[in-house]
């Protein structure tokens, strides 16, 4: 079975400044061997990082089909695949796992508020059309309905592949007690990058990072730091990183991080509407945090 331990980054996706707004291949190489070159266990295409309700179905396979492609094996692939249909959820997952994804990421149904029992059978369902593991992504403050742990223990024990889960409810107190009663048979990963150190302190083993996409290196080597238990160290690197991982959600995501990669002319700043482009005032916090932690590591 795949492990998944580390760092994870939620990869944007980089957009041409002109009036269609398409995919930007070549920043989004220079991106992915970047992000290889960090040390980051994997890359996440096709997240609400990468933009994914404004991308069209052609777009997503190619991001997904490139991604894998690209990095060869050298990290681990889980592709994006969610969706508030059940139907289009399994399309896209099983697109992913025949491009080659080592695992698939099923966020929680968004806007339709379905009951437990039917986020039960959304991704046991999703879970049973596909081979590959699968990593349930729970975000309510997103998607307008939470996955309750009891429902995540039911959907664990009737479908097997379901191996993990990103927990984005800010609550690291959900982590624990999702690490207490399922222990070993499934993996938490810290959905927070501003919660990374006391998620992996309660048994979380890793994150699906935003600040990895502009300092993979440096938020590598925290989480690592976090997982070998060498608790000191790995408060500083945390603290260092917390000015960055604030900045990253200034105003919504993905448009500071974006922000900050075309201050280090990775990629443009578009974003897709209905989102908007960063704030002046936004930019220049974006780039005070990202000076100050580069004077500090000096």
């Amino acid at each position: 079975m795949l492990r998944i331990q580390g760092t994870y980054t939620a990869l944007v996706t980089p957009f041409r400044d002109e009036p269609a707004r398409p995919i930007d291949w070549e920043a989004f190489d220079s991106l992915l061997e970047a992000q290889v070159a960090g040390g980051v266990a994997g890359i996440v295409p096709c997240g609400t990082t990468g933009e994914s309700p404004t991308l069209s179905h052609e777009e997503h396979a190619q991001v997904v089909e490139r991604t894998v492609r690209r990095v060869k094996g050298r990290v681990q692939v889980i592709a994006g695949t969610g969706s508030n249909s059940t139907r289009e959820a399994i399309a896209l997952s099983q697109h992913a796992a025949g491009a080659g994804a080592d695992a698939v990421m099923v966020v929680v149904p968004y806007y339709n508020r379905p009951t437990q029992e039917g986020l039960y059978r959304h991704f046991v369902e999703v879970a049973s059309n596909v081979r590959v593991p699968v990593v349930i992504y729970n975000i309510p403050a997103r998607t307008g309905i939470d996955l309750a742990p009891e429902t995540f223990a039911r959907i664990a024990a009737s479908a097997p592949n379901v191996v993990a889960i990103k927990e984005a409810t800010g609550n690291v107190l959900r982590a624990q007690k999702i690490v207490q009663t399922m222990g070993a048979s499934v993996t938490v990963l810290s959905g927070d990058d501003a919660l990374t150190l006391p998620m992996i302190a309660v048994g979380a083993q890793g994150v699906i990072s935003v600040t990895s996409n502009v300092l993979p290196a440096d938020t590598s080597r925290a989480t690592r730091l976090a997982l070998d238990g060498r608790a000191d160290e790995a408060r500083r690197a945390h603290l260092d990183l917390m000015p960055v991982h604030e900045a990253m959600f200034l105003e919504a995501s993905p448009a500071p991080v974006k922000a900050a990669l075309a201050m280090r002319r990775f990629t443009s700043d578009v974003v897709r509407s209905p989102l908007v482009s960063c704030t002046e005032a936004t930019r220049l916090a974006i780039a005070s945090a990202l000076e100050g932690y580069a004077r500090g590591r000096s």
